[in-house]
């Protein structure tokens, strides 16, 4: 019986793990974390994460061949195939702060492999992580190898949150890169027979290391890409009139672009797609590729831009002032179907209505107020380190505060801000919101959910990204 153990019980690692258990009953799979509550969490009814048929897919494993441990270094010891899915956060100092990975988190794994492991073992890397990690990888195991052999390999996920469970199913591809040896090679067959027991062949590529591990920065950057594409566009179709869905449509409809990933928003978030665009910037810049640094950085000016044009269009809509005036905010998850606020829109948004003395009322309905207080407190980057040591600045506390529902949110507010796609914003009752604000009552869509026309209708002044301008927008214009 092949035994797989993974360590990080987050995002990544506990439905990837989870789904591998269902598919193949034969193998025996440990995900181990040293944090005490998150495992605990795994094996209760209340999992640590949301996320769209992850319950089922736990609850017919659990117990049998899917294991949830705090004890690490047994189950290492015991596995034949070692998923890292560990966090890679941004330095935030030292060289390369603000754009470089921290593998302080893999290095440290790396050397708890190397310390427990009795006999051979496949090493597989499954956090983000940037091109050649892999070697480093391998010079730590095998400069403390003991007479072991490591076989490491790169596997890349490409999960898109809210729908994990579905790509798990049915994955576009599965990447697996590995060294071009005959051990490398044995290495990158024994993964390719775990996955080959659900994923059809042709859908199972496999590369050299550096490929594998490049091709998953690049294809967050090309994503990340598009959305900066239809933001800027968006911009642009306030300037002149012209509607942002129309123009996204019709260019999507041609099949070399095709319509994914062409909504305009208030800006792109998850904890992937800036901290992956950064690396690749870093690594460029490592390269003596200075042009090609520039031009990927660009994606995430385009996407600050677009978050601190949304909040100017607020404040400058309202008079120039939101200092005291309640302003509703539905939505604080990076987008539907999850309750992942990493990276969100929603924090910057938060953050510079709460610097002109907004006094903000929060509905998700996913994530909870402690996450919310957490997130407007910290610094950039903090979230991704563990929660120890997570410094804890004072809460916005007294200027914020979280409700469970979306009418309570609104009422006696001046302004709502829209800033994740939840559904059941489309079907709230936006008459009754009207009649319980403050007049004139404003509503800005950061999502394109609501219909714009009807809303007007009942009164509000709309602000939509992207679509043609209120006249009362107009004579506000927002300075950038």
């Amino acid at each position: 019986m092949v035994k797989i153990c993974c360590i990080g019980a987050g995002y990544v690692g506990g439905p990837t793990m989870a789904v591998i258990a269902l598919k193949c009953p034969k193998i025996e799979v440990a995900v181990v974390d040293i944090s005490e509550p998150r495992i605990s969490a795994w094996n209760s009814d209340q999992l640590p994460i949301y996320e769209p048929g992850l319950d089922d897919v736990v609850k017919q494993c659990r117990g049998k061949n899917l294991f949830f441990s705090n004890d690490v270094e047994k189950h290492v010891c015991e596995a034949d195939i070692v998923f890292v899915s560990v966090n890679t956060p941004t330095k935030t100092r030292g060289l390369g702060a603000g754009k470089a990975a921290d593998l302080t988190y893999w290095e440290s794994a790396a050397r708890m492999i190397a310390d427990v492991s009795k006999s051979d073992k496949i090493v597989v890397e499954k956090s983000t992580v940037p091109v050649k990690t892999a070697e480093a990888i391998e010079k730590i195991l095998t400069h403390n190898s003991k007479g072991i052999n490591y076989q490491i390999l790169s596997n890349p996920e490409f999960l898109a949150e809210g729908t994990a469970i579905d790509d798990l199913f049915k994955p576009d591809r599965v990447l697996i890169g590995g060294r071009e040896t005959p051990g490398g090679q044995k290495a990158i067959e024994a993964l390719k027979n775990v996955y080959a027991q659900w994923v059809p062949e042709e859908r199972i590529l496999t590369t050299n290391l550096w490929s594998a591990e490049l091709s998953k920065l690049a294809a967050n950057a090309f994503l990340a890409q598009r959305i900066s594409s239809v933001n800027a566009m968006s911009a642009l179709c306030e300037a002149t009139g012209a509607n942002v869905s129309e123009v996204s449509y019709a260019v999507g409809k041609d099949t070399r672009i095709g319509p994914k990933f062409l909504n305009a928003s208030v800006g792109f978030g998850g904890s992937c797609f800036q901290k992956d665009i950064l690396n690749l910037v870093y690594i460029c810049e490592c390269n003596g590729l200075p042009e090609v640094a520039e031009y990927w950085k660009q994606v995430i000016k385009i996407n600050d831009y677009q978050k601190s044009r949304f909040v100017n269009r607020v404040v400058a809509s309202m008079f120039n002032t939101v200092s005291g005036k309640k302003v509703s905010i539905l939505g604080f998850a990076f987008k539907k179907d999850t309750g992942d606020t990493r990276e969100t829109p929603a924090i910057d948004v938060c953050k510079g209505l709460l610097s002109d003395k907004a006094q903000i009322s929060i509905y998700d309905p996913q994530v909870t107020e402690e996450q919310m207080q957490r997130d407007l407190s910290m610094n950039k980057f903090d979230w991704d380190h563990p929660r120890h040591l997570q410094p804890m600045s004072p809460t916005a506390g007294k200027q914020v505060s979280v409700v469970w529902d979306a009418y309570a949110a609104t009422k006696d507010a001046h302004a709502v801000c829209i800033l994740t796609e939840w559904d059941e914003f489309k079907k709230l009752d936006y008459k009754k919101i009207y009649d319980n604000m403050q007049k004139p009552a404003f509503l800005f869509d950061g999502r394109n959910v609501v219909d714009v026309e009807k809303c007007r209708e009942i009164g509000f002044i709309v602000y939509s990204i992207g679509k043609p301008l209120d006249a009362w927008l107009k004579d506000m214009p927002a300075v950038a």
